[in-house]
Parts: C-alpha cells; structure tokens; sequence
C-alpha cells in the first residue's frame, strides 16, 4: 500500500500582519522529479489565485491563504488550496482551487483524465448534480445546464467532490456548493487503473 506523503506548511513574507498565506509543500518523496513536480504545481497554482484575490494590489485590506488535504493515500493526493481576500465593500471573496496528483510521477490530474474515453462523463455527472439540486431545493442563479469539462473537483477517499465557486450556480449567500459522488455510482464509466480506479478498489 502506498503511504502518505510527508506535508510541511510554508507561509509567505508579508509586510502586513492581515495578509497570512500558508500553503503546503510535499517533502521526501522517493522520486525528486515527481516532488518538484507536484510544489511547482501548487505555487504556480496560488499565485494565480493570489493574482486573483489582490495579494499585489496596495487597496488590500486582509488576506488568508490556507489549505486542506483531501486525499493522501495510494498514491493520489488531493488537496484544496483556499483564499479569502477582503478590499472593501460588503463582503470578502473566497476562491477555492483543487490539485490532485500521481504522488510516484508528479501527474496532474483533470476531470476527463478520470474517465474513460468516450464515457460522456460530463452528462452524467451533470444529471447526478441536477438530482441533488432538486433534492436538496438549492437555489440557483439560473437553471443549471451542466458542469464544464474542466469542473472543479477533489477526491476524497471512496468519494468524487464536484464544487463550484462562488456565484457560478448560486448566490453568494448558499456558499460553496458541493456534490459529493460516491465512486461506486461512477464504477461504469472510470478510467481503469486511474486514480478512481486505485480508491475504488478499496471500498
């Protein structure tokens, strides 16, 4: 079985005492191709992010930056990098961004790349999403026409998560909404061996 992989937490320099950005770095993994892989993935990844929420601007008033690890077994760790920035006006705005790795090869993983070609994954799991938001009366924007082909998501254990940003589907009021899918409801249609695969076959 594949161990998890070790996770110190780093904070970047900052003049301000209301800007605090901690994010995570994978340490001693038996591959450093892999590891330098996977860091620079996710500085690049919070930057953008950082970019995003005025981390540079001089208007900004407070800033957080953390992370929660999902996933950190067999092989696949998942990981959700989060950022909250507030310049002014009602509210503050949160951005939450995923990464899900091959902790042996530093992969990347997509949505599609979950999936078995041809599989139409992008309908189903919008027609499973569709039930829940009936189910659970989630107030929307708009009527919900599907996930995008590169939706955000995170594995954790036996479960897929797909979630949207802020304002994407529903007021800023309702939150992040997330949709937790169970794989085995996915069983049909994931790629053999993937990550899925790899969880899966300890369910």
């Amino acid at each position: 079985m594949d161990l998890p992989v070790s996770i110190a937490t780093k904070r970047l320099p900052h003049a301000s005492k209301d800007v605090k950005v901690y994010y995570p770095v994978v340490t001693q993994l038996p591959n450093p191709n892999a590891q330098s892989t996977i860091n620079h993935a996710i500085i690049t990844t919070l930057n953008k992010i950082l970019v995003e929420q005025s981390f540079y601007e001089k208007d900004l008033v407070e800033l957080l930056a953390n992370f929660e690890l999902k996933n950190n077994q067999r092989g696949i760790l998942s990981l959700n990098l989060i950022v909250y920035s507030f310049t002014g006006g009602a509210h503050g705005m949160t951005i939450v961004k995923s990464l899900t790795f091959d902790t042996k090869t530093g992969k990347q993983y997509e949505l599609k790349d979950l999936f078995k070609k041809g599989s139409n994954y992008e309908k189903k799991l919008s027609d499973i999403i569709n039930q829940r938001i009936k189910d659970w009366n989630i107030e929307l924007l708009e009527p919900f026409k599907g996930i995008r082909s590169d939706q955000d998501f995170y594995i954790a254990d036996t479960s897929l998560v797909i979630y949207f940003q802020l304002y994407e589907i529903t007021p800023y009021y309702w939150g992040f909404p997330y949709f937790p899918i169970p794989i085995l409801d996915l069983a049909d249609i994931i790629k053999p061996d993937g990550p899925l695969d790899r969880m899966m076959a300890f369910t």
